[in-house]
């Protein structure tokens, strides 16, 4: 799950700060800030990206129209997450942690804690899995709706071919590509981990990605603790 700034509350031409008369005109700014990608599954998502209340507007009426409590969310992780009673603490969330630390993606499209998390970091990055129902692998069922984690599995593939690309033609010209390419299709935690090795393309997936939380990385690209998160 991809770290993210949302950045501060958005101002009009005279600073002072916008009021979102309703919560879907804040769209716009929340894909100016994070890119047009799914908060949560990270897919690229061109119409229909949702305005994803952290806290549920049912149980927090008071948030419906604030800013700091927006993400971006698909159908998929919109309404799997639905409007459940949340603690914030109980899970990990892309922009206040850094949940590069927390998930691993694998060439089969399943996401799992990272194996270097603790008991309790492992419970947490878990319920977090079930919250926006990244922990569903419907193999047996190719009918599912939900088909995310094939989409997963994708997105690995095309991860995969662009490395052996670059491998047989490693210009600057074949690196814009795979560039091109990931920001075109989503999946940022895909891609840095198929390109593991390669610190340069790693550092480019992080610049290009709209929103990537770049304080969350030092200059090898590795995940640092985030300040003030859990993670």
């Amino acid at each position: 799950m991809r770290p993210v700034e949302r950045g501060p509350w958005p101002v009009d031409s005279k600073g002072k700060r916008r009021t979102f008369s309703e919560y879907t005109r804040a769209r716009g700014a929340l894909i100016a800030c994070l890119g047009e990608y799914c908060s949560f599954c990270e897919s690229r998502i061109n119409a229909n990206l949702a305005v994803e209340h952290m806290l549920p507007k049912k149980h927090h009426p008071r948030l419906i129209r604030d800013w700091h409590n927006f993400l971006l969310a698909c159908v998929n992780c919109n309404s799997t997450k639905g409007d459940k009673k949340i603690r914030l603490a109980n899970y990990y969330w892309p922009d206040r942690d850094n949940t590069a630390r927390a998930f691993v993606h694998t060439a089969n499209g399943i996401v799992t804690p990272a194996p270097r998390l603790g008991v309790k970091e492992r419970q947490r990055a878990m319920r977090t899995l079930r919250l926006t129902g990244l922990d569903k692998i419907p193999p047996n069922n190719p009918k599912a709706s939900d088909r995310r984690w094939l989409h997963r599995r994708e997105a690995w593939a095309r991860a995969q071919e662009a490395k052996a690309d670059l491998a047989a033609c490693d210009t600057p010209h074949m690196r814009r590509q795979v560039i091109r390419q990931a920001t075109a299709l989503g999946y940022w935690s895909i891609w840095m981990r198929v390109f593991t090795s390669d610190k340069a393309l790693r550092k480019e997936f992080i610049a290009a990605f709209t929103g990537t939380a770049t304080a969350c990385f030092d200059a090898n690209t590795r995940p640092l603790p985030r300040p003030g998160g859990a993670l």
